[in-house]
Parts: structure tokens; C-alpha cells; sequence
């Protein structure tokens, strides 16, 4: 299957296709952390280059305008909330057949449509909270992996430094690995044999 990671710096998901065999592309305006098959560059232009090359696409829009976490400044950031939505109906958009959008709960829930799915890393073998939201396109619900004890907020209560952002938006291994091994069995909807994606 050709998967494009979307929004994605720290190769986590990426990595959990290719691990299983897929060919797996991350995007994002960020270097990766890992070293890979990495396309540093506007997802939305990476997108329309790319029109029928993908079979799935799961994308990881910043939420610094959508997470309720931020609701103390929704007022004063209306405009940069309304780009960052259109942003997200734009990958909801996007014409590959298979596409899940995530991000915490927030605004794009009352603002263009409840999520599908809300999961949890403790679903997945990580004894943490961070409730993320997926937004769902010709995929199914994912099933919990590994249910663990613990309901620690590690994110929520990371120490303030200039890496907090990224600490905070990366996906957890056992959810990355969910979504590979559950999502990625699904028939391709048109294998043309590509393996080169344009940049």
C-alpha cells in the first residue's frame, strides 16, 4: 500500500508502515527526526502532484488553533483558527480513496463534523491519557491493541521548554502500530505498480 503521513516530522507512523512492508511517506515543512522516506515540502502541493498515487493518507494538521487547549484564545486567533480549519476540510478533501485525520479534541468537531473515533494511548499499550479524535474516510474504527492500566497526563503536564510543541504532537508507537497493522491490510483500491512519488 502507498501511504502518505501528512504533517508528520517525527516519522513515528511512517515508520510503523514500513516496517510491515509498505511504502510509506512523511511530509511535512520539518526535517524528519528519522531518517527516511521523507518529502519536506506544503503537503497540499505534495497532494495535488501525487493525484492517484496514494492509497491512504493519515493526517496530523496542527492543532495550536483547533485543541480546546487553547480555547483561552480562540477570540483573539478567529482568522488563524479559520485558515486552520479550512486547512483540515482541505486533507478531508484530498482525492486519495482512504484517509483518517487526527488531532485532540477541539473545534473541528462543532465546526465541520464530530469525529468518528476518539482513542486513547492506553488502548494501545502506553499507560497514558491523550484523547485523540479521528476523522475517518473509507477506513474502519480501530480496535485497542493492548489495554494497560494507568491513566497518567504526561502529555498535559509537559514542563514548558521550546521542544514542548513536539512532544506533544507526536503519536504514540502503539497507536502508530495499530493503525499499520489494522489499516494497512486493506486491499489497495488501485495498485498501478508506482514506486516513486514526485516531491
Amino acid at each position: 500500500m502507498k501511504v502518505l503521513i501528512a504533517c508528520e516530522f517525527s516519522g513515528v507512523v511512517r515508520e510503523a508502515f514500513r516496517k510491515l512492508g509498505h511504502e510509506a511517506f512523511s511530509c511535512d515543512l520539518l526535517d524528519t527526526e528519522v531518517p527516511g522516506a521523507h518529502i519536506k515540502r506544503d503537503i497540499l502541493q505534495v497532494i495535488d502532484a501525487n493525484r492517484g498515487f496514494f492509497d491512504l493518507m493519515i493526517a496530523h494538521p496542527p492543532c495550536t488553533y483547533l485543541a480546546v487547549s487553547g480555547a483561552r484564545w480562540f477570540k483573539e486567533r478567529a482568522e488563524l483558527q479559520k485558515d486552520a480549519l479550512e486547512f483540515v476540510k482541505k486533507l478531508m478533501d484530498a482525492p486519495i480513496p482512504r484517509i483518517a485525520v487526527e488531532n485532540p479534541i477541539g473545534v473541528i468537531s462543532s465546526m465541520i463534523r464530530k469525529p468518528d473515533q476518539i482513542v486513547q494511548p492506553w488502548m494501545f499499550g502506553h499507560g497514558e491519557t491523550k484523547a485523540t479524535c479521528l476523522w475517518l474516510k473509507n477506513l474502519p474504527k480501530l480496535e485497542p491493541t493492548n489495554i494497560v492500566s494507568g491513566r497518567v497526563g504526561r502529555v498535559w503536564r509537559e514542563p514548558p521548554s521550546p521542544d514542548r510543541w513536539k512532544n506533544r504532537s507526536r503519536t504514540y508507537t502503539g497507536l502508530a502500530g495499530a493503525m499499520a497493522s489494522q489499516w494497512g491490510k486493506l486491499a489497495s483500491f488501485d495498485d498501478k505498480g508506482i514506486t516513486e512519488v514526485k516531491a
